[in-house]
């Protein structure tokens, strides 16, 4: 499915509860916030071997699922209401990264580009 048909999915199924209301950009930056929390919530304290064989497991792979739509939805309904072209910011923001992070210099690092 394609940006504009999930927008279009999500937009009438707002429409229909009348949830604009509730899509203030603070409040939709908050949904966002509060449902990366929840994916984050599922791997808590665990370790890594933990959490690859939690998403291994269908059922708690369903939750993280779930989750990663939570997060899909409040960004796409985000971005939809207020005439975000995510391609074109997700194209711009690479283009930034390539030149704050050369690959001959943070090639196998994780240090961020001002350290």
């Amino acid at each position: 499915m394609e940006f504009d048909d999930l927008n279009k999915e999500i937009r009438e199924f707002c429409e229909k509860r009348n949830w604009s209301q509730y899509h203030s950009p603070k409040d939709l930056a908050i949904g966002l916030s509060t449902e990366s929390n929840e994916l984050l919530d599922i791997f808590r304290f665990k370790s890594q071997s933990e959490q690859l064989e939690m998403i291994s497991n269908p059922d708690r792979q369903s939750e993280v699922e779930d989750e990663l739509a939570d997060v899909l939805f409040f960004l796409l309904r985000f971005a939809d209401l207020h005439d975000i072209d995510l391609e074109d910011a997700l194209e711009k923001k690479i283009e930034k990264n390539r030149e704050r992070y050369p690959k001959e210099e943070y090639e196998s690092s994780n240090r961020k580009y001002n350290e």
